[in-house]
């Protein structure tokens, strides 16, 4: 068995290495939204041409970087989504939603501090993980059965 693994949401911190990673060795191919902050950001503009409003120029690029998402997202068994400490992530709450949406194992991935405030996109998951190590351990036994240890 073969996982194709969908990681979206934060892109402040490493987690995604973390789980790509622990899970080498693996039979998993692992896909995300851009991580470049400002590539992401700036991707249309630099495909289409500049806007003079701030609001048309996100526009731009949110619209490509949905394309990217939403086949990311139809194309994986598994999405993880990470909502992370420091800023507001609004895509990630869209991304679970869709990947709901659309029947897809959705792993949710977000320390303790938010678990009032995520109630409802977790009721959505499959699984709910603190760590990104819980990640690699629920792909491991999902792919052979084995526990951790």
């Amino acid at each position: 068995m073969a996982l194709n693994v969908f990681l979206s949401g934060e892109i402040h911190t490493d987690w995604r290495e973390q789980i790509m990673e622990g899970a080498k060795g693996l039979d998993v191919t692992f896909n995300s939204p851009v991580t470049d902050h400002d590539a992401s950001d700036d991707c249309g503009v630099a495909i289409m041409g500049a806007e003079d409003s701030k609001f048309w120029h996100d526009h731009k690029g949110a619209k490509l970087n949905a394309i990217r998402t939403r086949k990311g997202i139809e194309d994986a068994d598994v999405v993880v989504v990470r909502f992370g400490e420091k800023y507001k992530q609004w895509n990630a709450a869209f991304d679970a939603g869709y990947a709901a949406a659309l029947g897809k194992s959705l792993i949710i991935l977000h320390g303790p501090d938010h678990q009032h405030a995520l109630k409802e996109v977790d009721a959505a998951a499959l699984a709910v993980a603190s760590e990104p190590r819980h990640v690699v351990e629920i792909l491991r036994y999902v792919l052979t059965g084995a526990l951790p240890g």
